[in-house]
């Protein structure tokens, strides 16, 4: 771990999440905001480390045998900061593997439906007059809210009494839900008082005030 990990990312949902791990973690890193506002996710450079050309991304440098090691995909990034560091991720084989299955659940259905959510409901009104869409991934959101809040009715995070890379990959598109989407009402966000509860409960830990800051708009 002498050689700083180098980020990619911008201060988005999933660039977030890595962000706060690698301060949680105590990893030291290097931030190089990728503006995909202005495309340059699509430049030459950031396609040699992701080609799939989205954010986040990080390169380990001399990691694999001396060679620069690159990782894409945020949760496989969340998996891989979590084995080098040795932190957030349980070696018991059932606990790890109950954890990943929540930070898939994130990856397959929270990230995906949260957001196309938030691009029909916000940032797509003049473009689509159906309601069928913005209909659509609101009630899918809430469901997929609702599954949260029973997870953590008798839990401080969705792992139990430990903060986990699950709660580091969900946390903020719950957030972002209020803070880019300004969904509070039409989702009825109140009414979900354990994610909101369990929520302010990361968003108070100064590291993750930290992560979710870096790279920003």
């Amino acid at each position: 771990m002498k050689e700083k990990i180098q980020l990619y990312s911008l201060a988005t949902p999933n660039g977030q999440k890595v962000s706060i791990a690698l301060e949680e973690m105590e990893i030291e890193y290097v931030p190089h905001k990728i503006d995909i506002t202005k495309d340059e996710q699509f430049t030459d450079k950031f396609i040699k480390i992701n080609p799939n050309s989205k954010i986040p991304a990080i390169v380990d440098p001399k990691a694999n045998n001396g060679k620069d090691f690159s990782v894409f995909e945020s949760g496989a990034i969340l998996l891989y900061l979590a084995e080098k560091s040795g932190k957030f991720l349980s070696t018991d084989s059932f606990i790890k593997n109950e954890t990943l299955q929540w930070l898939f659940f994130q990856m397959a259905g929270v990230g995906p439906m949260f957001g196309q959510f938030g691009h029909f409901y916000k940032y797509a009104k003049d473009k689509c007059d159906d309601p069928y869409p913005t209909e659509r991934y609101a009630n899918e959101t809430k469901r997929l809210l609702g599954v949260l809040e029973k997870r953590l009715a008798d839990r401080d995070f969705i792992m139990g009494t430990e903060i986990t890379i699950a709660d580091f990959a969900t946390m903020p598109w719950v957030d972002c839900l209020s803070r880019f989407y300004e969904a509070d009402d039409i989702l009825e966000l109140q009414k979900f008082k354990n994610v909101m509860r369990w929520k302010k409960t990361i968003l108070d830990r100064p590291k993750v005030q930290k992560g979710m800051n870096v790279c920003p708009f």
